[in-house]
């Protein structure tokens, strides 16, 4: 640091012994307040975070327009086909993002559905399983009766063949006696 008599570099103040004239010293002490007031404000602005990236943002707005200006009057197409594509793709972006938003209860009302869909086919083919089990139970019982009645008839054909054989055994009998 610099001592009481001596003034950092860059400093406008002579180089010499302080004046003792009450006048030179209130000059010099309202030059001394002048440059504190300089330094203190330099410093607050150096520190004021927000205003500084205020003129930073403002600073960069202008160079961006200026940029565009120049751009556009060098290729006027050009420009305007990139701000529409530029306007269509944060249109499309924010349309997207509104259906993505909705839809995001329609997905899950979707999947549920599905799932209840998923349940009403498996009781559906649980039903088909048992009424094809019912139907083939009764085919079954049918086909029983179909043979117990086919065993039936053979029985009572047997039992007329063998009656006829009898009658024919026995008629063939008598006409052998009576020719004797």
């Amino acid at each position: 640091m610099t001592g009481p008599d001596e003034h950092p570099p860059g400093d406008h103040q002579p180089a010499g012994p302080r004046p003792t004239d009450p006048d030179a010293i209130r000059a010099d002490i309202e030059q001394t307040r002048e440059q504190l007031g300089r330094t203190v404000d330099e410093l607050t602005h150096r520190l004021d975070v927000p205003t500084r990236a205020k003129e930073s943002a403002i600073e960069s707005i202008a160079r961006t327009r200026d940029t565009a200006v120049e751009t556009y009057r060098e290729s006027p197409p050009a420009v305007i086909g990139g701000g529409v594509a530029a306007l269509t793709a944060v249109v499309g972006l924010l349309a997207w993002r509104r259906r993505r938003r909705r839809t995001a209860p329609a997905r899950a009302a979707a999947a549920q559905a599905q799932q209840r869909r998923a349940v009403v086919q498996q009781a559906a083919s649980r039903a088909r399983e048992e009424r094809a089990a019912a139907h083939a139970a009764v085919a079954g019982r049918s086909a029983a009766r179909r043979r117990a009645a086919g065993r039936a008839l053979a029985s009572r054909r047997r039992a007329t063949v063998r009656r006829r054989t009898v009658a024919r055994v026995a008629a063939t009998a008598r006409r052998t006696a009576s020719h004797r």
